[in-house]
């Protein structure tokens, strides 16, 4: 088992709106790929964190799993359209991944 955790920044003033779009994606876009409430997580910065910082973290079996997610994310016109609109409310290049291994 593997967490994946999607990170960005926020623009300041922009935090609200980056949570809204948020929970817009998992409900119209990551459930596409089987990222539903059961195996995801929002999370956003507090004490020792940037509050600009918003978190996703979705649970899958495996790399292949999540691989195939990609693969299928990266095919939707819904996604992209959703990236484009999402852009000016995010601070540039600070998206990233990072893959943790569940060990208990």
């Amino acid at each position: 088992m593997f967490i994946a955790r999607w990170s960005i920044e926020a623009r300041f003033g922009h935090k609200a709106e980056v949570l809204e779009q948020m929970h817009r994606w998992m409900r119209e876009i990551g459930s596409q790929v089987g990222w539903t409430e059961a195996n995801t997580r929002l999370l956003t910065g507090s004490i020792g964190a940037k509050e600009s910082t918003i978190q996703s973290e979705i649970a899958v079996a495996s790399l292949a799993e999540l691989e195939a997610a990609w693969t299928k994310l990266a095919s939707l016109d819904s996604h992209a359209a959703w990236s484009k609109m999402l852009e000016p409310h995010v601070v540039s290049g600070t998206q990233h991944w990072e893959i943790f291994r569940l060990l208990s």
